[in-house]
C-alpha cells in the first residue's frame, strides 16, 4: 500500500488540500475540483495575495520556493496587486521579471 506524503501545519493544513483559511478567497470555484498542479497559478496567486504566514509555509511546502519565485517573476506583475507584487519581488530577491505589456496603456486610459 502506497502512503500519501503529507506535511501538516497547524490543525488542518496539508499539502493535498487548500488551507481552510484560504477557502473564502476561492468562493467562485468548486474546491474539491481544484487540482494543485493544474490550478497552480491560481492557488499561488490567491495565497500570496491573501494568505497568512502559515498558509505561505503550506504554499512553499506544496510547490517549493523556486516555483513560487517563477510565478512572481513571470506572472506576478499581471496577477498580483502592485503592492503585493513589489513585496514578494523584494522578499524573494527578484531583480528581473516579465513586465506587463498593458501597464502603461491601462494608466493612460484614465488620463483622458
Amino acid at each position: 500500500m502506497c502512503k500519501e506524503k503529507r506535511l501538516i501545519y497547524g490543525n488542518n493544513m496539508t499539502t493535498t488540500h487548500i488551507p481552510s483559511g484560504l477557502r473564502p478567497h476561492f468562493q467562485e470555484y468548486d474546491l474539491p475540483s481544484l487540482d494543485l498542479d493544474r490550478d497552480a497559478d491560481l492557488i499561488i496567486q490567491r495565497t500570496l495575495e491573501y494568505g497568512t504566514w502559515d498558509e505561505i509555509r503550506w504554499l512553499v511546502a506544496s510547490y517549493g520556493v523556486d516555483r513560487v519565485r517563477t510565478f512572481v517573476r513571470v506572472r506576478g506583475e499581471r496577477m498580483l496587486s502592485r503592492v503585493t507584487f513589489n513585496y514578494w519581488r523584494k522578499l524573494l530577491r527578484i531583480h528581473r521579471w516579465r513586465h506587463s505589456p498593458f501597464a502603461n496603456e491601462a494608466r493612460e486610459v484614465w488620463m483622458y
